[in-house]
């Protein structure tokens, strides 16, 4: 029953701290940011964010340590909405995955199109 309620805590958090970050924090470090996945402990008491963000290495960094320094605020903000006797201790953490994808769908794309061209000189 515990790991059910916290994956049910973390989809609520994933949500509202989107809203939080859409919303409420005005910092202009915060660039293009998805929010990917929230893992809360069993005791609810910690949640791990993982965020993903487009930009340069720079940006990246930037938007990471401006979302960190705000944890605080977004812990607070938090409380305000979801009903817990514990606002679980947040972090953010820098998801790659997205980036991962594309960079792995591009390497397909490009193998496919060697492999359509050596297709067709095999034809002739």
């Amino acid at each position: 029953m515990g790991k059910h309620r916290s994956v049910r805590l973390a989809e609520t958090i994933k949500e509202e701290v989107a809203r939080i970050i859409l919303e409420e924090i005005k910092d202009p470090r915060i660039g293009f940011i998805t929010l990917t996945d929230v893992e809360v402990a069993e005791d609810l008491r910690y949640a791990k964010l993982y965020v993903s963000i487009m930009g340069s290495e720079e940006e990246v960094k930037n938007s990471l340590e401006a979302l960190n320094r705000a944890s605080g605020f977004v812990r607070s903000e938090l409380g305000k909405t979801v009903r817990l006797r514990y606002v679980p201790e947040i972090s953010f953490k820098y998801d790659q995955s997205i980036e991962q994808g594309a960079h792995i769908s591009k390497l397909l794309r490009e193998v496919g199109l060697k492999g359509d061209s050596a297709d067709g000189e095999e034809k002739e």
